[in-house]
């Protein structure tokens, strides 16, 4: 049995789908109170602001993101097994979230200073597990270049929200290969 989403969360996903459709300043809390089916004002019964609502979204999308990308990892048997798992968690997340994808990459200098500080660590966290387990796999690649990698897959994987060629399952197995083609040492050595 699937448990119903808190209100909480209803009103979080209603607006990550809102910003994500009019952006951050295109949405007002009548717009999200609506969206969930209740007056805007009663939003404050859960959310202090819009503020802090983007401010919670785009900080449980990165926790998340950390948390799951590195228990993968941890998980993993060898170095390859770690990147598979890691590419398969993204792949995964911005195909089933792709609201919050769209929110995170348009909204994060809409946060006030300390979410943004808070999101920016979260995220520079994500990315150390991405370079470490990329370099324990391509041992070619130093820190620099494992950086910019995942940098590269991540645009190349976070671009699935502005794409509906495929069905879901069909989409996640070519991200997957992709990201993975692009940092096999086969590839690279060629």
């Amino acid at each position: 049995m699937v448990e119903k989403p808190s209100r909480r969360d209803q009103i979080l996903n209603a607006a990550a789908e809102l910003f994500a459709r009019h952006g951050f300043h295109g949405v007002g809390i009548d717009d999200i109170g609506a969206a969930v089916g209740i007056s805007g004002p009663a939003l404050y019964r859960h959310f202090r602001s819009k503020d802090a609502m983007l401010g919670e979204m785009l900080t449980s999308i990165s926790e998340r993101l950390l948390d799951g990308g590195q228990a993968r990892v941890d998980a993993a048997s060898n170095a390859d097994e770690a990147l598979r798992e890691l590419i398969g968690w993204h792949v995964d997340f911005a195909l089933d979230d792709p609201a919050l994808i769209t929110v995170q990459m348009r909204n994060l200098a809409n946060l006030t200073d300390p979410d943004r500080r808070r999101v920016r660590a979260l995220q520079r966290r994500y990315v150390e597990v991405w370079v470490e387990t990329i370099r324990r796999t391509v041992p070619d690649f130093d820190e620099p270049t494992a950086r910019a990698a995942a940098h590269a897959v991540f645009g190349l994987i976070n671009s699935t929200p502005h794409s509906a060629h495929l069905d879901r399952d069909q989409m996640a197995a070519l991200l997957s290969r992709m990201a993975l083609a692009s940092l096999t040492p086969a590839v690279v050595a060629s």
